[in-house]
């Protein structure tokens, strides 16, 4: 009797034994099918537009030519949320940045958009797209070297920008991103929201001039609708418009790039960095634009930023800071249009008005399909 026993419990461990084994061979085969078909028609969309475009993409390298310009990756130029940026040489010798697309984190959706969006531009303050590979699963994009790299590390670790620029070449630049982003709303064949400015995707060339990049998170506007429909939030914390994570405050337009570079504006001048010691002794509900509005109304002559030496100085800088307040503006309406910001900057600043304080509601109803980028 125990003998059979034994002999029927090991039976039935054996075949649960089989019957997991099979169970988990099952789903596995089957995640295997649905990531395949995933992969395959990420492909087939990808060589789709590829072929739809044709002559109107740039140069297609090959994965071997990629390696070879790289020196096999060898200077690495810095990582971004989609992979990592290689310095390269082209056959002539020119410097090239390339970029290569981590396929584990994307969808070839960003891929897509850079090349369809940066084929289409062809501008000064917009980088320039050498060439692209797409080769099974490896993808790079290939742009301009900019020297100067992203204007990221001009404003950051707690140094001010204004005394590593200069303000007069601060305020050049926040000019020429102001003309990117006009050519970006206005200027080029279709219409291109770029929803993700902010100083790391600024590029520096030799002599400082701006060229605004990564157009992973772009949208095409086709005619002249103004009101875009967006299922998911697009941007980067810190930049992201009211309306881009609750429609509460109203719809998704041009108008949200232009939140994005107000705010970036405030921080190049180094509002934020120069007030941190005083806000630190204030409330926690004091920040950096309510520091400038502070200035701004008390001593509208002076803003008290650093390293500013003169008068030309401080009205170029005064100017600077009430375009950026005006650009963050709670509600889209309220926002100048990248039209309006430049002739702001390129106007007399006495006739500038200082718009009033934007107010987020306590209260948010965010989308209920926001997934973070």
């Amino acid at each position: 009797m125990i003998l059979m026993a034994a002999g029927t419990l090991a039976a039935g461990l054996l075949i649960t034994a089989v019957l997991l084994f099979c169970f988990w061979s099952k789903c596995s085969s089957i995640k295997y099918l649905i990531l395949s078909k995933s992969v395959r028609d990420d492909r087939e969309k990808v060589e789709a537009f590829l072929k739809l475009h044709g002559n109107h993409t740039p140069k297609r390298f090959r994965y071997k030519d990629i390696k070879k310009m790289t020196q096999s990756f060898k200077s690495k130029l810095g990582q971004g949320g989609y992979g990592g940026v290689y310095k390269g040489n082209l056959p002539d010798n020119s410097a090239v940045a390339v970029k290569i697309l981590n396929t584990s984190k994307s969808n070839g959706e960003e891929f897509l958009n850079e090349v369809a969006s940066i084929s289409r531009t062809s501008h000064v303050n917009i980088v320039s797209l050498i060439g692209f590979c797409f080769e099974g699963s490896k993808r790079a994009l290939v742009y301009e070297y900019m020297p100067n790299g992203s204007l990221e590390k001009f404003i950051s670790n707690g140094k001010s920008s204004s005394v590593q620029l200069g303000w007069h070449t601060l305020s050049e630049i926040a000019l020429g991103i102001a003309r990117g982003l006009e050519y970006l709303h206005r200027g080029c064949s279709i219409r291109i929201l770029h929803f993700d400015i902010k100083p790391h995707n600024i590029l520096l060339d030799e002599e400082f001039c701006p060229k605004i990049s990564d157009f992973g998170l772009a949208k095409l506007c086709l005619g002249k609708e103004s009101i875009i429909s967006m299922q998911h939030m697009r941007g980067t914390p810190g930049y992201i418009a009211p309306e881009v994570f609750s429609r509460n405050f109203g719809g998704v337009s041009h108008k949200s790039d232009v939140y994005s570079y107000g705010m970036m504006i405030l921080e190049m001048v180094g509002a934020k960095t120069n007030t941190q010691e005083e806000i630190n002794n204030c409330s926690s509900e004091k920040y950096f634009p309510n520091w400038i509005y502070d200035r701004l109304e008390l001593n509208a002559d002076q803003m008290g930023l650093d390293d500013i030496s003169n008068e030309v100085e401080n009205q170029s800088t005064k100017k600077l800071l009430i375009v950026g307040l005006w650009c963050i503006q709670t509600h889209p309406s309220e926002r100048p249009s990248m039209k309006g910001v430049l002739e702001m900057l390129e106007g007399n600043v006495e006739s500038l008005k200082i718009p009033t304080r934007p107010f987020l509601e306590s209260t948010i109803e965010p989308l209920d399909t926001i997934s973070t980028t």
